[in-house]
């Protein structure tokens, strides 16, 4: 049976069934999230032949996924681009050579308190091990949250090391997903770090708004808004089917804020590797006000191999999207390595032009 269905084209701000699952507010939808194979297929009315690997899978790495996100969905669609993204398979259970724990070398820069140092300038703190949704690509699903994030008794070391280090300007929140953790603690954080007076800027990474765009509450709203350090909100879409209506108004509320959304995708394959998909995302993201930031490459993490997108191909389709975007809708091509000083941004040569040369204001 094959891992790879081939990929489903949805029209970018669709309406979906239900745009958010509401009773009892996001921390209530979190607690209400999908967890079992055999509910996810009766929601969806997937094919049955695929249920036995997916439990297999699951054995591996949890399956969870907000029921508002499944309900973007298309139901009997096992190639759903949304769906592809949760949902178990076989494959997992294979390990190719090349595929390893951990791909980007966040052990070898962990020294047990959250914060992890491994760029100059930059910082970042393990807030949380918890996420809204359990993305099957994910670079930390091996990774040891019970020994490695900022909570807790750990929380004081990791600060302590920042305010001690002048050098650090930057602080980016990570998980697991911060905005997992409540608007209390969050308030608790950011007053903390408000008082490092060389922390200039805090970047926030989180998936949660995009699976669950309820938690973007007025309390979230507040917390943005009272940041001392300039703040970026670095969301993570991979696919235009994902900004609902809803989740492109949690966006703008955002930016309103006066934090800056960028968005910072994974080349996946049988989600959004080919041209259409990739420019129907760029187009949807800057409707709904954010800036196309990173298309990573995947990290090459033990389970996700049927994920990967060879380099040369990734290549081709960014000068595709270079052709038909202007240059500020086009993602930077981007690969992490474990060891690197900074993420590799990948050039990518022009294509030849064959209708005549464009001037100024391209």
């Amino acid at each position: 049976m094959s891992t790879r269905p081939a990929p489903s084209r949805i029209t970018p701000l669709i309406e979906p069934r239900s745009l958010s699952y509401r009773s009892g507010g996001w921390q209530q939808a979190m607690r209400d999230a999908i967890t079992d194979v055999d509910t996810l297929f009766a929601e969806l009315d997937l094919p049955a032949e695929y249920k036995p690997a997916a439990r297999r899978a699951a054995a591996l790495f949890d399956l969870r996924v907000p029921r508002g996100y499944v309900a973007r969905m298309r139901r009997g669609d096992i190639a759903d681009p949304l769906l592809r993204q949760v949902l178990p398979l076989h494959a997992e259970c294979h390990d190719p050579p090349g595929f390893v724990d951990d791909a980007v070398g966040d052990n070898s820069s962990a020294v047990g308190d959250g914060l992890l140092h491994k760029y100059h300038g930059r910082a970042l703190l393990v807030t949380t091990g918890a996420c809204a949704v359990h993305c099957r690509y994910c670079f930390r699903r091996h990774f040891d949250y019970s020994a490695q994030h900022a909570g807790g008794s750990h929380t004081e070391a990791a600060l302590a090391r920042i305010a001690a280090d002048p050098s650090i300007t930057e602080v980016i929140l990570s998980g697991g997903d911060p905005l997992s953790l409540s608007n209390a603690r969050l308030d608790a954080l950011g007053a903390r770090l408000d008082a490092i007076d060389h922390v200039r800027r805090l970047r926030i990474h989180t998936r949660t708004p995009v699976v669950l765009p309820e938690r973007v509450d007025d309390g979230l709203l507040a917390w943005f808004a009272a940041r001392r350090a300039r703040t970026v909100v670095v969301l993570h879409v991979n696919h235009a089917a994902e900004l609902s209506f809803e989740v492109a108004d949690m966006a703008r509320a955002i930016a309103g804020t006066g934090a800056v959304p960028l968005n910072q995708a994974v080349l996946l394959a049988g989600v959004n590797d080919d041209a259409d998909t990739l420019a129907d995302l760029s187009l949807a993201l800057f409707d709904a006000g954010v800036m196309p930031y990173y298309l990573h490459l995947l990290d090459r993490v033990r389970g996700t191999h049927h994920f990967e997108v060879p380099e040369s191909r990734a290549v081709v389709l960014m000068q595709a999207l270079a052709a038909r975007l202007p240059g500020y809708l086009v993602p930077k091509l981007a690969r992490e390595g474990a060891g690197d000083d900074a993420k590799s941004v990948l050039g990518v040569p022009a294509r030849a032009r064959h209708a005549g040369s464009r001037g100024q204001g391209d």
